[in-house]
């Protein structure tokens, strides 16, 4: 059980790293999984280019998007961006930074799938069998060949079941040519994006180390914040449901009190009494339908300033909440430990 809790909370610890591993691995078994079947060029002059690279870019853009889909922080982005500015203002280079971030994540799918289609070849073979110029692969007695007839021919060397113009054309020599032309713009496209990330992740901070190690800290911050809001909703409303609940019992039936009181074992008194003090501590004193409903306005319309203060210096604080509402509050004692994804 040690090793569990350890590898999870290495994963947690490093999880930005361990998701950029896993979308590239997604790319890269969902383009093995495509090259696994039959490649379906349609072999005519006016459709070939059009499907080749629509193979090559399309995927492409759905991991893209996908990648925006499946991060959770895309809503707190555009939260952040949206909400009223309050008593808290807005930073742009925190947004800026956030959608980086997220960005260089989404991008990792993309690369990978452009990578794998142009070392495989077909699609860039599709694509481009009938507009590269290849008369240096003809025949010598088929040196005249008319150019309609020539881009018809060409358009038909992916097809092994159709091609027809062995006479012609060598199908094997240009096939591999056009393989040799797509996995070198692979090579250089990986080079590429290998040389951007390079300059993205190593040489921007040493140009403003403060500015970027700042930005940093809030975008942690705000993807902190919401979770610990999140979770503390989560507590408060299960304490409510359940106290809620043991009051309609109580006040229909006196059932459950004559059961509670005829409790002999004074560990189970303890226990209940345990339960009971921890669900009034989760409701923060906070016990009616509409000022719950006035806390998550104003949580959204008016955050707090991050302006912290000690406990019990300030007794006319507001607690960030709108228009004076204080809330009556139990201290408690918790460590709770959050991982940011951003």
């Amino acid at each position: 059980m040690d090793k569990f809790r350890m590898m999870f909370q290495f994963l947690q610890a490093n999880q930005e790293s361990f998701m950029n591993g896993i979308c590239g691995i997604m790319a890269l078994a969902s383009a093995q999984l495509y090259s696994s079947f039959e490649f379906s060029c349609p072999c005519l002059p006016e459709y070939n280019y059009a499907y080749g690279i629509g193979i090559l870019i399309v995927p492409a853009v759905w991991f893209f998007l996908l990648g925006f889909v499946l991060n959770n922080n895309i809503s707190m982005l555009t939260e952040e961006w949206r909400r009223p500015t309050g008593k808290r203002s807005k930073d742009p280079s925190i947004l800026r930074y956030m959608f980086c971030s997220m960005t260089q994540r989404a991008l990792i799918a993309p690369a990978v799938w452009i990578s794998v289609t142009l070392m495989d070849g077909k699609s860039f073979l599709c694509a481009y069998s009938a507009r590269l110029d290849l008369r240096e692969f003809l025949n010598e007695s088929h040196q005249t060949l008319p150019d309609k007839d020539l881009v018809k021919l060409m358009a038909k060397i992916p097809c092994k079941d159709v091609f027809n113009g062995h006479e012609i054309i060598s199908r094997e020599a240009v096939s591999r040519y056009i393989r040799f032309i797509s996995q070198a713009c692979g090579w250089l496209f990986l080079l590429l994006m290998t040389s951007v990330a390079f300059m993205v992740r190593a040489i921007r901070p040493c140009f403003t180390q403060a500015a970027f190690l700042k930005t940093k800290y809030w975008s942690h911050y705000i993807d902190t914040e919401r979770k610990v809001f999140d979770e503390t909703c989560r507590e408060h409303a299960k304490a409510f449901a359940k106290v809620c609940i043991q009051q309609y019992f109580e006040s229909v039936s006196g059932e459950m009190l004559v059961l509670h009181g005829q409790r002999s074992h004074k560990k189970d008194k303890d226990n209940d009494q345990e339960h009971q003090r921890s669900d009034e501590e989760k409701l923060l004193g906070i016990r009616r339908k509409e000022d719950i409903n006035k806390i998550l306005w104003d949580w959204h319309s008016c955050k707090p300033p991050l302006n912290l203060k000690k406990q019990g210096n300030d007794s006319n604080s507001t607690n960030g909440f709108a228009n004076g509402f204080h809330p009556q509050t139990t201290p408690k004692h918790q460590s709770v430990a959050y991982y940011s994804k951003v």
